[in-house]
């Protein structure tokens, strides 16, 4: 008797289950982290704008400085992404019995857990890639447009409320077209050549750059000029129409060459600079900085074994503790690193202990939930203390609300 050929049934359905689970994480995962993104660029542009208000060339500065930025928020913010895009897959799968499903049909936790697993391998790879060589270029870009927004001269162009002030120029004007060179209600205090003061106001004013390209022209009408002669007396010009040239200025300094800060080195060069006789940045800054980057990026794919746990032990309707307990968690794994590098940087540890600790400590936590979730999913470690922690919650909104009342009564 011949024995059945095995078809590729079961392979076929385990392909469909990664797919399933892939396609169930793609659109949280890409939602949570451009809200976050988008959120604290969106804060620190409100800042910049704020700090360049004097600058006549602010909107450009600050776009530019926005796009440098996203490199680092996207570092900040895919960890958190990841993360929660992980509990509300693995929460709405539990809530459907998905899950008892999945383990019915001969599934175990781990497989089901090994399309995540792969997405935090291949987020890891891209975290190194933005940690290693995105972040240390952009963040040297950002501090070049910044610097080149605080020491530059003026342009040529200038935005209503807004002031031109170099060592011997002083102009404003309340309003201007969108290209800065039609202004009205205009201020100017300058000296000339020979250190004489002359104060200059117009009701309406229009910047040309001159063919030299060292000045720009201006015809103002309907002022005033004042200011004072040779033989230091006060002389008043009523005038319609006035013409004056204004010298453009460049950028007042240079900015150092990149590398003098171990943040703005990439990957290989922290590594190259690590090993040479004469560093430029401490050895041990180099290494804590090397790996800090490293153990942010190799900690991702650990982050489905700690979402299947807490997101197996919240049951439905009761998802605060184990978010906050989650949050607590990464917090806690941020900040060690930063202490670690701290320690490292000041020469009270060892670079690779004071990195490598916590590193161990919460990717062996993270396992040790997750194995001990595998035989009896929903019954973690920890859902004993996600379970007295929501009670907790709960009496606490209790007393709360018990006491508005009383007070409103």
């Amino acid at each position: 008797m011949k024995k059945p050929i095995p078809t590729p049934h079961g392979t076929s359905r385990f392909r469909l289950i990664d797919a399933y689970l892939l396609r169930l994480l793609v659109w949280p995962i890409v939602g949570c982290l451009g809200v976050t993104v988008v959120a604290l660029l969106l804060e620190r542009v409100l800042r910049l704008l704020d700090v360049l208000s004097q600058s006549s060339a602010r909107f450009g500065y600050v776009t530019a400085l926005a796009a440098n930025l996203v490199p680092h928020y996207l570092g900040l913010a895919l960890p958190v992404a990841f993360f929660v895009a992980l509990f509300i897959v693995i929460t709405k799968l539990s809530d459907g019995s998905e899950i008892d499903a999945l383990l019915a049909s001969g599934q175990s936790l781990t497989r089901v857990a090994a399309p995540f697993i792969s997405v935090g391998l291949f987020l890891m790879v891209f975290s190194l890639i933005v940690f290693g060589y995105m972040q240390p270029y952009s963040r040297y870009a950002y501090r070049a447009v910044m610097h080149e927004a605080i020491n530059a001269g003026w342009n040529g162009k200038l935005n209503g409320g807004s002031f031109i002030d170099q060592p011997k120029l002083l102009m404003t004007s309340d309003g201007a077209d969108a290209a800065g060179q039609q202004l009205n209600r205009v201020f100017i205090r300058r000296l000339d050549a020979a250190g004489r003061e002359e104060v200059i106001t117009a009701a309406t004013a229009d910047l040309r750059s001159a063919i030299d390209g060292k000045n720009v022209t201006m015809l103002l009408r309907k002022g005033q000029r004042i200011g004072i002669d040779a033989r230091g007396e006060y002389r008043i010009l009523v005038f319609d129409q006035f013409t004056t040239n204004v010298p453009l200025a460049g950028a007042a300094a240079l900015l150092r060459s990149r590398g003098g800060d171990e943040r703005e080195l990439t990957l290989g060069e922290l590594a190259r600079q690590a090993r040479s006789p004469n560093p430029v940045v401490p050895r041990s800054t180099l290494l804590a900085e090397l790996y800090g980057r490293l153990a942010r990026a190799a900690f991702l794919p650990f982050l489905p074994l700690l979402a299947f746990p807490l997101g197996l032990a919240a049951k439905r309707g009761n998802r605060t503790p184990g978010l906050i307990i989650a949050g607590v968690l990464l917090l806690a794994f941020q900040h060690s690193l930063q202490l670690g590098q701290s320690l490292a940087e000041s020469g009270k540890a060892m670079p690779l202990a004071a990195i490598g600790v916590p590193w161990l400590i919460f990717t062996g936590l993270s396992l040790w939930m997750f194995i001990g979730s595998r035989k009896r999913p929903g019954q973690t470690p920890v859902t004993e203390l996600i379970r007295r922690f929501g009670v907790g919650i709960k009496r606490f909104r209790r007393m709360f609300r018990d006491r508005f009342e009383q007070a409103d009564a």
